[in-house]
């Protein structure tokens, strides 16, 4: 597997990417975003950080500008991150706690809902 982290950046911002050792960056960066649901749920959007203006994850950012690092987080933000990065359908489980679900009928997979 890729060297995908989950990281805080200083801007406040909450990205997942890959990151180049060599450059010292974080490529292929998506935002990572909580989204209210009604009630006490939320769902997790996971979009090109460059999002509206553009429509596929990509692009680098600093390493100097991660403020955080998670050692540890869900599989499945790991699972459909590389599904909206790649195109490719991760065989997996039901969501995060239950949070789960496919990208909603109409949006591309430039940005997914989990």
């Amino acid at each position: 597997m890729e060297n995908i982290k989950f990281v805080k950046l200083v801007s406040g911002d909450t990205c997942i990417g890959i990151k180049d050792d060599e450059k010292n960056i974080l490529k292929d960066v998506a935002v990572v975003q909580a989204v209210p649901m009604g009630g006490s749920g939320i769902q997790i959007a996971i979009l090109p950080f460059g999002f509206p203006y553009e429509d596929e994850i990509g692009g680098e950012i600093g390493w100097d500008k991660v403020m955080y690092v998670y050692a540890e987080f869900p599989e499945d933000i790991k699972n459909k991150y590389i599904e909206a990065k790649s195109g490719i359908r991760m065989a997996g489980g039901g969501g995060i706690g239950g949070l789960g679900g496919a990208a909603p009928k109409g949006r591309s997979d430039s940005g997914i809902i989990i």
